[in-house]
């Protein structure tokens, strides 16, 4: 298996990744076009290309100083353990120096410890309006 790892965010067929996080239970419902809005708006985006395949994505949102969010970090279930996720979160960590990289994981504590990061003991959230309900009229995907 031979993985390139890109920033380019032209590279990814929306329509193809949505299919795939659906198939490999990590979708969240997000419309093609709310994905790919999520990455472009991101800070920083990092794809796992497998020829024209996306196998892999992370996302970090960022100030650009003090403060970098991580999300969506995701590997393809045929593609884990092969360090591709690992490879994704370094150089999310190279693209935010100096910055206090916070993230979210219920069920990857092991693997995000393993590349450095520590609990916090607390997080809080909140849902503006309605979740995911923002998606434009024209974006039926």
């Amino acid at each position: 298996m031979r993985i390139e790892y890109t920033a380019d965010h032209s590279r990814i067929d929306w329509k193809a990744l949505r299919r795939e996080l659906i198939d490999d239970d990590f979708h969240n419902g997000r419309t093609a076009g709310q994905l790919q809005r999520s990455f472009e708006n991101s800070q920083v985006a990092v794809y796992a290309m497998m020829g024209t395949r996306c196998v892999g994505t992370a996302r970090a949102l960022s100030d650009g100083v003090w403060n970098a969010y991580v999300v969506d970090v995701w590997t393809l279930s045929e593609c884990r353990d092969q360090g591709v996720g690992s490879e994704m979160m370094k150089r999310i960590i190279a693209a935010c120096p100096g910055q206090h990289i916070y993230l979210f994981t219920d069920d990857a504590v092991p693997f995000y410890r393993r590349l450095g990061f520590t609990p916090r003991p607390l997080g809080l959230e909140l849902v503006s309006g309605e979740w995911l309900q923002n998606a434009s009229l024209d974006d039926p995907h």
